[in-house]
């Protein structure tokens, strides 16, 4: 009801209808000022009509004219494309621990030299550089045994020396030789080596180029979409009004991985897939 009473008042107020409610405005004016010369008390009236009238009809014209435009900023479309590609990583990252006990410091550490200088010449034989291995600064700590009294009292600490730890890490593009390293790195255990090696991380050097080709793949999508439920619905798709790029999701492939608000950014998988989205609001005509 409030719609036709809105487009009533615009449609009413058309030229002609202007020029005419100026005419009648003007006659209207003379009377009044004729019957005022007579009445003053009378001009007081009319005037606050005259005022109370107009005021009508300009809230009315207002009015419209925001649903008018309200209506117009309604007639529009929005879809989401997707851009999706599999990929598989070309930079791999392993990381592994190997540590000595001793009671002594100095033993300790002596003991951690020749493991590290084990470990260095058995990771050369397998084709990784001297250069490409780094190695973290030791870390020590005590070792110590809780004791507790026959009744179950804890009666303190027995100290029986000191664990010297020192992690090692690999970056490198050849990534099959170093996951089949990672694999047989529990070789050094034949060496007495005590040897902990972490699952490699992997990840992808051409990453800002596929996310702009995701971005266009995205892109593209959303406006098929639009153009297809345009044309089912009889419409014209338009200009493009706004676009929101959505989330760049990394996961692995047939993981079953959920995406996430933040982002997903998978490591643990060689073989990934890459997505976005991308959100368009079109006008339709």
């Amino acid at each position: 009801m409030i719609n036709i009473i809105f487009f009533s008042v615009i449609a009413f107020f058309s030229p002609k209808r202007i020029n005419k409610f100026g005419a009648h405005l003007g006659d209207f004016a003379n009377k009044l000022r004729n019957s005022t010369d007579q009445n003053p008390q009378a001009m007081k009236q009319h005037l606050t009509a005259v005022i109370f009238a107009l005021a009508i009809v300009l809230s009315s014209i207002v009015l419209g004219n925001a649903f008018w435009k309200r209506s117009q900023a309604q007639a529009k479309i929005s879809v989401t494309g997707l851009g999706e590609t599999d990929f598989i990583s070309d930079l791999i990252v392993w990381e592994g621990l190997f540590e000595k006990q001793a009671y002594t410091l100095g033993e300790a550490y002596s003991g951690l030299e020749k493991d590290r200088k084990a470990v260095t010449e058995y990771l050369n034989s397998k084709g990784i550089a001297s250069e490409e291995l780094v190695f973290s600064a030791v870390q020590s700590r005590q070792n110590t045994r809780a004791e507790y009294s026959p009744e179950g009292r804890f009666m303190g600490e027995t100290f029986l020396g000191y664990i010297l730890s020192q992690t090692i890490s690999i970056e490198s593009k050849e990534v099959e030789k170093v996951e089949k390293i990672a694999r047989e790195i529990t070789e050094l255990l034949n060496k007495e080596i005590q040897f902990y090696s972490q699952a490699p991380r992997y990840y992808f050097t051409q990453l800002a180029d596929l996310k702009i080709e995701l971005i266009s793949k995205a892109t593209e999508d959303a406006r098929i979409r639009a153009e297809t439920i345009a044309k089912n619905s009889g419409a014209t798709l338009g200009d493009l009004i706004v676009a929101n790029m959505g989330i760049f999701q990394i996961t692995g492939q047939n993981s079953g991985e959920d995406y996430s608000w933040g982002g997903t950014f998978n490591t643990s998988s060689k073989a990934k897939t890459a997505s976005i989205t991308m959100k368009l609001d079109y006008q339709i005509k």
